[in-house]
């Protein structure tokens, strides 16, 4: 699985996309840090684009991968390599590319700027870590998604479609229950319906950590008293894990089931 990690890894390293991926996020910082007055501020403006732009980067690039990389799997699994070790190794080596980009792109600028010396750097620290949680958890959702579909327009288009939901569909559909439920208690229901949507529950997390629960409405009093804890940060980052696990699950049982 290492040598399968290290090439897909170093194969996606040498693409242009992700140079190009590393440099958005770096003029992108560049430029905020330079503008604005505060890194709060910076940080509270690159969660709005990494919340929407890192899920989508990594859904396409994990269905692009998948099957424009499907020649060289076909001649891995005709040798004596277990389907598992293949698939993960390319999803990790994807996912892994994909986090270090991020890092280099969103890091790079905050550290030349001296974000270590700086009360923003647990702000920035959580940033970086649903950024992370996101590529690993959409690259995995993108492979699965490849697996199990090989007709390749009908896996971009389900791609697209779950982003869309996860990104868009799902928070206008918990806002019309919220609106319609309105005079019963939902406090429960918000804590509960953050978990079911890793987009979510991240920007919940980076808000908590900025002390700014207010911007998230009525229900933002109970949602810092539970997830602002250390019990409830442990238990956000383990659903996030879950996240993981789920869909790396699925591609494990597709790939096992699979007549390739």
């Amino acid at each position: 699985m290492f040598k399968i990690l290290k090439y897909s890894f170093f194969d996606l390293t040498r693409s242009r996309w992700a140079y190009i991926y590393t440099a958005f996020f770096f003029l992108f910082t560049v430029s905020l840090l330079w503008l604005s007055g505060g890194m709060s501020k910076v940080v509270i403006s690159l969660m709005n684009v990494i919340l929407v732009l890192v899920p989508l980067i990594a859904t396409m690039f994990g269905v692009m991968y998948y099957y424009n990389s499907r020649e060289f799997t076909e001649l891995l699994l005709a040798q004596p390599i277990r389907r598992t070790t293949i698939f993960f190794g390319q999803y990790l080596g994807l996912a892994l590319s994909l986090s270090i980009s991020l890092l280099l792109g969103v890091g790079l600028p905050f550290v030349l700027y001296g974000i270590f010396g700086s009360p923003e750097v647990w702000n920035f620290m959580m940033l970086l870590i649903v950024g992370v949680f996101l590529s690993f958890i959409f690259s995995a959702i993108a492979f699965f998604i490849a697996l199990r579909n090989e007709n390749h327009i009908k896996g971009f288009g389900l791609a697209i479609l779950v982003w869309l939901f996860f990104a868009v569909i799902y928070d206008g559909l918990f806002l019309l229950a919220l609106s319609l439920f309105s005079d019963y208690p939902l406090e429960q229901f918000a804590i509960g319906a953050s978990m079911f949507n890793p987009i979510d529950l991240s920007r919940v997390l980076i808000l908590l950590k900025l002390d700014i629960s207010a911007l998230m409405g009525f229900t933002g009093a109970v949602i810092q008293k539970f997830l602002g804890t250390a019990l409830g940060m442990a238990v956000s980052l383990t659903v996030l894990s879950v996240w993981v696990i789920l869909p790396a699950w699925g591609i494990r049982r597709v790939a096992n089931h699979k007549d390739f």
